[in-house]
């Protein structure tokens, strides 16, 4: 990995998170528990984190350890999980995120696709 982890959240995901009242100092503190290993690693650079009191469950991308991008928000009482083809689709985009290059993630911040919340330089 080369400099310091970037810690994302989706256009989609941060409308969900603002319901269900995450802010953006809880998101990185729960994505620093997923690198030390406190997330369920479902395969594929695809975690599961434990959100919010243990009421919402969170999908991470984070293939190779570089970015780490807040995709998918849902309650506990909704849902159990996500199923086999939600994985299958976040596997396929947690591979997609691993080969952005610097112009193409400036290019997605510009655009307001994905919001920076926190990296290994701050917060």
């Amino acid at each position: 990995m080369d400099g310091p982890a970037r810690v994302f959240r989706t256009r989609a995901f941060s409308k969900l998170a603002k319901k269900a009242s995450l802010n953006d100092d809880a998101l990185c503190t729960a994505v620093r528990q997923a690198m030390r290993g406190q997330a369920v690693d479902l395969g594929g650079g695809v975690y599961k984190k434990r959100l919010n009191e243990n009421r919402h469950r969170a999908i991470i991308l984070a293939k190779g350890g570089r970015l780490w991008i807040y995709i998918y928000l849902f309650a506990k009482q909704d849902r159990d999980n996500i199923d086999d083809n939600e994985l299958t689709t976040f596997r396929e985009l947690a591979k997609a995120y691993e080969s952005l290059t610097a112009p193409q993630i400036d290019r997605l911040l510009q655009d307001n696709d994905i919001m920076e919340i926190c990296n290994g330089e701050r917060n």
